[in-house]
């Protein structure tokens, strides 16, 4: 706590031997203010200093571990009172212990009540002081455990979005091959074989959260050559991101939703050729990311769980606490998806 030199070392170095050498020269000047005698003003001093220290010691770990609430505030009262009263009797027997000066026991005997007021307020300071900075440290400690709590949340969540991810996408490359398997087997197998490097190159990468651009491009790669074995020749990526950006980072597997939600509303119910482009360039302190593919409003796309664009929206929410980062929608014949990530990582 705040007196507490084993709790805080750095502040306990400095406030306790401070208080006990600022309580120790009031004592000695008061007592030469009364014409005692220059050593027993010093030995008197001393051993009340010590008193001082030892009851501050007391009071910070009384109240530090306990808080007087209710019907207990009395305590917050007593116990500085009868903890005076005893390190006054103390201070008495030690000097009556130390010293054989009838005279100055006199003093010692006449000025008791005086001692027990002065060392009584003190140790009355130093009890609500002790109180008010045991309570700030426990906030302090709650709002800390609060914080973790939250942060733990927020990484569960972020850890099952990304497991969600390979299983949507699983899903759906399962069901391109099922399409496949009959009319077409050797693409089915061709596919099955991507398929397998893919995820087992993301799930190398499941504990990295961000990953250089390149990365992330080789992965959105090589899950458009899982597409291009059922969709060939009709699906076609330009991609327009200069080498000065692969070493950007992002957030693994973020891009690969969205192109996959291009593709969905590209080339279903289309029979020609869909070009789809990913554009990446710097933008302040934020690197955007567009994905542009063609859309027909009156056709119909398959139903889904909506699940590509909302994960993305997710995830951007729970790292940065901001829902302004992707942005959607239909311009003429085209549908973008406008991504932007945060550098300041």
């Amino acid at each position: 706590m705040f007196f507490n030199a084993f709790s805080n070392p750095k502040l306990g170095k400095w406030i306790i031997p401070g208080t006990g050498v600022i309580w120790f020269l009031g004592c000695f000047l008061l007592l030469m203010n009364y014409e005692i005698e220059g050593e027993l003003a010093f030995y008197d001093s001393f051993v009340f200093a010590l008193i001082f220290l030892g009851g501050v010691f007391v009071l910070d770990r009384v109240f530090s571990l306990f808080a007087p609430k209710g019907k207990n505030i009395w305590l917050l009262f007593t116990v500085p009172i009868i903890l005076s009263w005893i390190g006054v009797m103390v201070h008495g027997y030690v000097l009556k212990w130390w010293l054989n000066d009838t005279p100055y026991l006199d003093f010692l005997t006449n000025s008791f009540y005086l001692r027990w007021a002065i060392l009584a307020l003190a140790d009355q300071l130093i009890s609500v002081l002790a109180l008010v900075v045991s309570q700030l440290e426990r906030q302090d400690e709650i709002q800390k455990r609060e914080a973790q709590m939250l942060q733990l949340s927020k990484d569960a969540e972020l850890a099952q979005l990304r497991q969600q991810l390979q299983p949507h996408f699983l899903f759906n490359s399962l069901n391109s091959i099922n399409a496949l398997v009959i009319s077409q087997p050797q693409k089915a197998r061709e596919m099955v074989l991507q398929l397998s490097d893919f995820l087992r190159g993301t799930i190398r990468k499941d504990s990295q959260q961000w990953i250089p651009l390149e990365e992330e491009l080789n992965y959105l790669k090589m899950y458009l050559d899982i597409e291009r074995v059922r969709f060939g020749h009709r699906l076609q990526v330009d991609f327009e991101v200069d080498k000065e950006f692969y070493q950007v980072k992002l957030p693994q597997l973020l891009i690969q939703p969205l192109v996959e939600n291009a593709i969905k509303h590209g080339l279903y119910g289309v029979t020609g050729e869909v070009k789809i482009e990913v554009k990446g360039k710097k933008e302040g302190s934020y690197f955007l990311i567009e994905v542009i593919n063609p859309f027909d409003i009156e056709s119909s796309v398959p139903e889904g769980t909506g699940f590509g664009l909302s994960s993305v929206e997710r995830r951007l929410f729970l790292l940065f606490g901001r829902t302004d980062l992707l942005v959607s929608g239909v311009a003429g014949n085209l549908f973008k998806v406008r991504l932007k990530i945060p550098q300041y990582q």
